[in-house]
Formats: C-alpha cells, sequence, structure tokens
C-alpha cells in the first residue's frame, strides 16, 4: 500500500476518502501511516476510527467485539477491555498523535513522520489542510476592525505544510483549504498567490507541478479560481466550495492526474430523508416532555395561511434515535445517489443502529420558527424563506432584525429538500438557525449525523467529545466521498494496476 501522512486532520474526512480506494482486486491502495491532529476529540475520533479500520481489515471469527460495540450491544468501556480491540486500538494511538505543528515543534514533527514512513520514504502521499479561519470570510468578516489580525499566526500555518514538503519531499501532496483564500490579503499580498509560488519551488532546486482537480492544465495556465472545486457538482450533497491543490514531484516521473467527473446532484433529501425522525427537547425548562413539544407543535400549522399540516396526535419520536437508518432499493436511485448511498451506508453495514443522531435542545420560540420557516418551505416548494417572512410576533427580539445593511435575517434557514445543504461549517455548533432540518413535523435542526451524512461520512463514522465538539469536526472536514474520488485520479497514476 502506498503510505499517508496526513496533517491538520481534523476528524479524517481527507484521510478517510483515500482510505476508501480500492484496487481492482478489491485491496486497499493507501494505507495511513500517521495522522497529526491538536484538538483532543478530533483525536480520539480518528483513533477509534483508525482502530475500527484495522479490525475490518484482520478480520477473524473472533473479532465480534468492534461489531458488538457498532450495534450499540457494547459500550466503549466493554468493548475496550477485548484484546483484539484493545490491541488494535494500541495500534491507532501510534498512528494518531496528538501534536501542533509549529515552528518550534518541527524536530519532533520530523521524528514522527520519518519514523512512519520507514523505509518507504520515496514513494508516498502527503494530504491535509492548515487551519483556515483566520482567512475563512467568516473569520474575517468577524475580524474587520481587529488590528491583531494581519499577524495572526493562523496565516501562515501552510508554511509548517510546506516544511514537511521540503523535509521529507513527498511524491505527490494534497493541500485543501477555504474559497475564502482567494481573496485573503495579508500586507498587500494575496495569500493564495503566496502559497501557491512556495508550493511549485522549494530549497535545493525541490520543484513540484502543480493541478487542479477540476481543470486541464500546468499552474501556469491556471487562474486561482480553477482550483476551486465545488463539490455539489461531485455528488457531495452540499453546496462546499473549497480550493484542492495536487502537488506532484517534478523528479517522480508521475504523470497528471486526471481531473474529476462531473455528476448529477444528490439533494437533502437523498442524504436525511431516510434517518429515523427525532424530535428536539425544550430548553431552559430542561424538559423533554412529549406533551410541551406537541403542543408548540400544534401551533405551527395557523401560522401559514392555507396550510393542511396536520400533525399526527400521538408521536412516538424520541430526542435520541435508536432505531436503524431505513434502505432505499437501488432500482430507484440515480447513479450519482446509488454512488452516495453506497459510500455512507454500503451493505457491511445496513443493520446498524444510527450514531451521533441525537436532536439538541431548543428555545419554545426557536422551535415555533423552525416549523413555521420550514412548512413554508415545504408547501411553496422553493427557497428558505426568510425569518422576516413570518408573523411579527415570531420575530426574535433582536435590534438588527428590521436593518437591511446586516444579515441577520438570512440566520435562519431551512435546508430544503430538493436541492444540496448550504455549506455545512463549524459554526453549526453554537446553534442551529441556519440549519434547520426540512421536515415541519421534526420542528428542529440537524442533528451531528445529518451534518456528518451531508458531509458525506458513513454511517458508522463515530464522532467521540461532546455535541458541540462533534459538530465542530464535521463543519471542519473535507467531504470524504470527494477525498476518495481525488485518491482514485492520484491513485491511478501512483499505481496503474488500480
Amino acid at each position: 500500500m502506498i503510505p499517508v501522512i496526513d496533517v491538520f486532520a481534523g476528524p479524517g474526512g481527507l484521510n478517510e476518502g483515500f482510505s476508501s480506494v480500492r484496487d481492482d482486486s478489491g485491496a486497499r491502495v493507501f494505507q495511513t501511516v500517521a495522522s497529526i491532529e491538536m484538538e483532543a476529540s478530533a483525536v480520539e475520533t480518528l483513533r477509534l476510527r483508525s482502530a475500527i479500520r484495522i479490525l475490518r481489515e484482520h478480520e477473524t471469527p473472533r473479532t465480534v467485539a468492534f461489531k458488538r460495540f457498532l450495534r450499540k450491544e457494547m459500550t466503549f468501556s466493554e468493548v475496550n477491555e477485548d484484546s483484539d480491540f484493545k490491541l488494535a486500538y494500541k495500534k491507532a494511538i501510534e498512528e494518531v498523535h496528538q501534536f501542533e505543528l509549529s515552528e518550534s515543534s518541527r524536530a519532533e514533527s520530523d521524528l514522527i513522520i520519518k519514523k512512519a514512513l520507514g523505509h518507504e520514504s520515496n514513494n508516498w502521499v502527503l494530504i491535509g489542510g492548515p487551519p483556515c479561519q483566520a482567512y475563512s470570510l467568516a473569520g474575517r468578516s468577524r475580524r474587520t476592525h481587529d488590528v491583531t489580525f494581519e499577524d495572526d499566526h493562523k496565516h501562515f500555518l501552510y508554511k509548517e505544510y510546506l516544511h514537511i514538503i521540503e523535509t521529507h519531499k513527498p511524491t505527490i501532496f494534497v493541500m485543501e483549504n477555504v474559497k475564502g483564500l482567494l481573496s485573503s490579503v495579508n500586507r498587500g499580498t494575496k495569500i493564495f498567490d503566496l502559497i501557491r509560488r512556495d508550493l511549485a519551488a522549494h530549497k535545493d532546486g525541490l520543484k513540484y507541478d502543480l493541478y487542479s482537480m477540476v481543470k486541464e492544465g500546468t499552474d501556469e495556465d491556471l487562474d486561482s479560481t480553477d482550483f476551486l472545486i465545488r463539490s455539489e457538482e461531485y455528488g457531495v450533497p452540499q453546496k462546499r466550495h473549497r480550493l484542492i491543490v495536487v502537488g506532484v514531484r517534478r523528479d517522480s516521473g508521475i504523470a497528471r492526474p486526471s481531473i474529476l467527473k462531473r455528476s448529477n446532484r444528490v439533494t437533502v433529501a437523498d442524504a436525511i430523508g431516510v434517518l429515523p425522525k427525532v424530535r428536539s427537547t425544550i430548553s431552559r425548562r430542561n424538559t423533554g416532555d412529549l406533551t410541551d413539544w406537541t403542543r408548540i407543535r400544534n401551533l405551527v400549522g395557523p401560522y401559514v395561511r392555507g396550510s393542511s399540516f396536520n400533525p399526527p396526535k400521538s408521536n412516538q419520536m424520541g430526542a435520541i434515535s435508536t432505531a436503524k437508518t431505513k434502505r432505499i432499493p437501488v432500482e430507484d436511485l440515480s447513479e450519482s445517489v446509488e454512488a452516495y448511498q453506497g459510500f455512507v451506508r454500503p451493505d457491511m453495514i445496513a443493520g446498524l443502529p444510527t450514531w451521533n443522531h441525537e436532536a439538541r435542545a431548543h428555545m419554545a420560540q426557536d422551535l415555533l420558527r423552525y416549523g413555521v420557516l420550514s412548512l413554508i418551505a415545504k408547501e411553496n416548494g422553493g427557497p428558505s424563506p426568510k425569518v422576516r417572512d413570518l408573523d411579527r410576533e415570531l420575530w426574535p427580539n433582536h435590534r438588527n432584525i428590521d436593518a437591511d445593511v446586516v444579515p441577520f435575517a438570512d440566520r435562519f434557514r431551512v435546508q430544503v429538500n430538493d436541492l444540496p445543504s448550504t455549506t455545512i461549517v463549524s459554526h453549526i455548533a453554537k446553534d442551529g438557525h441556519y440549519y434547520i432540518h426540512p421536515d415541519p413535523d421534526q420542528m428542529r435542526s440537524l442533528t451531528v449525523r445529518e451534518a456528518a451524512r451531508l458531509q458525506t461520512f458513513p454511517d458508522d463514522y463515530i464522532f467521540l467529545g461532546n455535541r458541540t465538539q462533534q459538530f465542530t469536526q464535521v463543519g471542519n472536514a473535507v467531504p470524504p466521498l470527494l477525498a476518495k474520488q481525488i485518491g482514485e485520479k492520484i491513485a491511478k497514476v501512483m499505481n496503474p494496476g488500480v
């Protein structure tokens, strides 16, 4: 297998995609030999996924404990007493390093990478995306008047990625980052132009040819915008636009990877419509009482003129789902939806219960807003309505709600069924206003699992940490299905038998 080093790994979206690439015989093409991530809950998520990956690769009739864990028949503490799981988790700890990459820690990170590669240092892949908050569009807007902004070290964490390239000379690298990088300027210089220049040529004469995965041509022929991948055009049920640069070491003799093939869109309904229904609890009252929740939901219909909304009198939804996700017959799916469904819920996990599918608590007024907005979107069949489309008594008590110069009125958004979702970002951890579920009967924001499905994580990809940390992990990730497609193109030029 071709070794992979994953840096700034997050919860492992790029890693999962590359780990999913198989050759014609069904064998894995890539093996992640080291992941480096600083955030503790993401590290735990990475280690659990690595352990499960190891157990599946070396499965025997004895390795049944991890399957019982995935079926929620054992707790993590219980499965950790199993000798096979314990051994796999020990290997996962050796693979996944909780570590902050910085100029002052380079000696240690160099040692981690050198040890992980061993004798395979002549043919390997580096993947990762330096943290993007400093130059994301949202991050910059929040810090417009911050005099320390231009000196934020996050602007230049890509230099740690650059150091790894210069020191360890990967055959191919894949660098991912946010669209905001295109317009980000530091001290008069466009940051992405600086990054492209630095990535192409290094000290000691080391040179890389830079390629886009969506447009033909070499670096000299490409505009910066040519590196932008619109994920919804490649089978991801989400309008996520990200910069991806692929670099091939010039002296490797390896051809450029071919560009990705566009596919028909996959929608919100395709992604989350089959998941078990769950309901929210009511915050501030700290109650999950069904009577209070039903009373609020019964108010939804009268706020929408001409609505025939008639919620069932009894409701069996719980705040936490223990039900299994439904299966859709393959003959009912388009090719792109079939590929999506086959990735997020392959046959081997078809019988599993649904993980990370707990509705968060909401204030009673927000529950009502969610229900009314989602009902309007459903009955109109169009884009998400705005909060100012509601009766004034449902407007939030906020001084900006009447102001046209601020985006506050767009803070409430329904993720409509018939389109890909808007971008899942880490802000989803703070509140659910921008991620309202399209089903008015559920009257809530998205769960972690629903966000993960829109990001194309498989249903057995379990996110650890508290719910806020889980949402942050999902929002910061690269969609694994997109990463897999990139990995397949790279595999073909590195391993022609794929």
